[in-house]
């Protein structure tokens, strides 16, 4: 049998996150502890007590939710005699859960992590300003379908089918006008249900290439393993 590990990406975090976990073992706290001395700020005050407005936020919520993975994968480590390379063939995440996965190997130490993650999501944020852009799960279509969505209701704006979760669930990305408007167009195309996502920036679409540029010279001189 062949076992993966998958990490989540940005809309997974909440309030209170990892809280238990660092207050039953040491092993979690030192993560949240590696953390915040990496980004230089108590992340993890912000995880636990809030405002959620500001855990949401892209530069906030990106390392909160990496932190919150290596926490766990670090317990089981520590407290499970758990071992990555003997339990899992492949590691893998959503977006920024990609960045966990690497940690999760090694290939990145977890401060660093921490450091390109809050530069990614200031990119992401600088690249389109909160509010201005937006991100809706659309279910019950296809990919092709949501695709058609969205090239209807770009009229003009940013609006691509951005994630094909599997499964008829597929999530767009663009301008927060073109966003919902493909939510109500999407209605009308059979979706079961559609729904803005709790993120601050319109990712994976074409409006983050000034992020990914920004990323491309920062991995570029990352400590790699």
């Amino acid at each position: 049998m062949t076992r993966a590990f998958i990490f989540p990406g940005q809309g997974s975090q909440s309030v209170g996150m990892g809280r238990e976990l660092a207050e039953a073992f040491a092993s979690a706290r030192e993560v949240f502890d590696e953390v915040d001395d990496a980004l230089g700020q108590k992340l993890s005050k912000l995880m636990w007590e809030g405002p959620q407005e500001d855990l949401t936020l892209t530069e906030n919520a990106q390392p909160a939710i990496m932190a919150v993975s290596l926490a766990v994968i670090r317990t089981l480590e520590k407290e499970g005699s758990f071992n990555l390379d003997g339990k899992a063939a492949f590691v893998a995440g959503h977006s920024l859960g990609e960045y966990s996965a690497l940690a999760a190997a090694g290939t990145f130490s977890i401060a660093d992590t921490a450091r390109l993650l809050k530069r990614r999501g200031q990119a992401m944020q600088r690249a389109v300003p909160v509010g201005e852009g937006a991100m809706a799960a659309l279910l019950g279509l296809e990919f092709d379908q949501a695709a058609e969505v969205a090239s209807e209701a770009a009229q003009g704006d940013v609006c691509t089918a951005a994630n094909d979760n599997g499964g008829g669930q597929v999530v767009v990305s663009g301008t927060r006008a073109a966003v919902e408007r493909a939510i109500e167009i999407a209605k009308t195309k059979g979706a079961k249900r559609s729904m803005l996502l709790p993120v601050s920036a319109p990712f994976h679409c074409p409006l983050m290439q000034p992020a990914a540029d920004e990323m491309a010279e920062a991995l570029g001189v990352v400590d790699l393993k």
